[in-house]
């Protein structure tokens, strides 16, 4: 069985769209393209990218993720990030996308038509994990369907407003636990987390309830309605 392992740069307001360069997407009037390429000039940023992709491991994208990736990639060996270009290079790498007749000149492309059916069926064969970057349509309907195992937060001290977030309102509830966390003289917070589980409640209300306390709950019901069932 594969792990799903997203790597994913975000804001503190947990934006992660167009990190890379003004031209990467600019959908909804996104006016911040580049937001990491601003601040990634941080030790703790490469040592921890390399950390990320240290096991082996295919690239899981979504298609416009794919298309900026195929655009750079193929072209970056000899450069300064030689290293991650040729991994990328080598590997294969899976796009999910439904659109018809469409180019794939990276060597080592699949195309896989249904995000939730296709990636589920690659997840249950053998082969090294499927790593994720970018791709934050993509990762909606992984989280939805609970097909994420890992995942890794970049957080940059900045707040960016507005834009494509890593979580959006459709996650299905779950605990991860912290495998590993770092925080860089810059103020980049990484952290690695591991799905682990249900999510877990307790109480901090006294037992039994003070009267004020039950009606307050009362006014509650009356308002809004019946506290949801977990």
């Amino acid at each position: 069985m594969r792990k799903i392992i997203t790597g994913a740069f975000v804001s503190l307001d947990g934006v992660m769209q167009a990190p890379g360069g003004p031209q990467e997407d600019w959908e909804g009037g996104f006016k911040y393209g580049g937001w990491v390429a601003a601040l990634g000039d941080d030790p703790v940023f490469g040592e921890e990218i390399t950390k990320m992709l240290n096991e082996p491991y295919d690239l899981l994208l979504g298609r416009r993720t794919y298309d900026i990736f195929a655009s750079h990639w193929p072209y970056a060996e000899g450069g300064p990030d030689d290293v991650v270009a040729k991994q990328f290079n080598a590997i294969t790498k899976y796009v999910v996308t439904r659109k018809g007749e469409l180019e794939f000149p990276w060597k080592g492309t699949v195309v896989l038509r249904d995000a939730a059916k296709d990636v589920a069926k690659l997840k249950q064969e053998d082969g090294p994990a499927l790593v994720t970057q970018g791709s934050s349509d993509l990762i909606q309907t992984l989280l939805a369907e609970d097909l994420i195992d890992e995942i890794w937060t970049f957080t940059f001290p900045v707040v960016l407003g507005s834009g494509k977030k890593l979580f959006g309102e459709g996650a299905r509830p779950g605990h991860f636990k912290v495998a590993s966390a770092k925080v860089s003289p810059n103020g980049l917070i990484v952290a690695h987390y591991v799905r682990d589980g249900d999510v877990q409640t307790a109480d901090y209300a006294m037992d039994p309830p003070t009267p004020q306390e039950v009606a307050r709950r009362e006014k509650l019901n009356r308002e809004i309605g019946p506290k949801p069932k977990a």
